[in-house]
C-alpha cells in the first residue's frame, strides 16, 4: 500500500472517531485554578475585634424660622408673634441647636432685615448664612 493511501482521509461511510479534547482540558484547568484560589479564603478566617462606639444622642434638628410673604413668622411651622421671637431665640441658644432662617420670595426685605438683626443680637457668637440655589 502506498504511503499516500495510508494517511488518506476516511471515506464517507466511516464515522469520525477523533475527539479534540484540548478545549476540555483548558476548561478543566481554569476550574482547577479557580478552586485553588478560593479554598484558602474559605479556610483561613481572621477574627476582627471591632471597637465599641459611644451611644451619644444624635444632634438635635435645627429650628426653622420662616418669614412668610405677608411678613408673619413661623417657628418650626407654628405661627408666632414678634414678641415671642426673643424668648424662642434665647431658648434656642440655651439648647445649643442650629437655627435656619428662611424667607418667602415675596416677603419684604426690610422685614427680613429686622428679623435677621434680632437673630444676630440673640446669637452673637455663631452665625452662618445659607440659601437655596436653584
Amino acid at each position: 500500500m502506498p504511503r499516500a493511501l495510508a494517511y488518506s482521509r476516511a471515506t464517507e461511510d466511516e464515522p469520525f472517531s477523533a475527539l479534540n479534547i484540548t478545549p476540555l482540558i483548558d476548561v478543566m484547568l481554569v476550574l482547577l485554578i479557580m478552586l485553588i484560589v478560593t479554598i484558602p479564603s474559605l479556610t483561613h478566617k481572621v477574627s476582627v475585634d471591632l471597637p465599641q462606639g459611644d451611644s451619644k444622642a444624635l444632634p438635635a434638628l435645627p429650628h426653622q424660622l420662616d418669614i412668610t410673604a405677608d411678613g408673619s413668622l413661623l417657628w418650626d411651622g407654628t405661627r408666632i408673634s414678634d414678641a415671642q421671637l426673643p424668648a424662642l431665640l434665647k431658648a434656642q441658644v440655651a439648647a445649643d441647636t442650629a437655627l435656619l432662617v428662611k424667607t418667602d420670595e415675596a416677603a419684604r426685605y426690610a422685614r427680613f432685615d429686622a428679623i435677621l438683626a434680632q437673630v444676630k443680637r440673640a446669637v452673637p457668637q455663631q452665625r452662618s448664612v445659607g440659601g437655596d440655589v436653584e
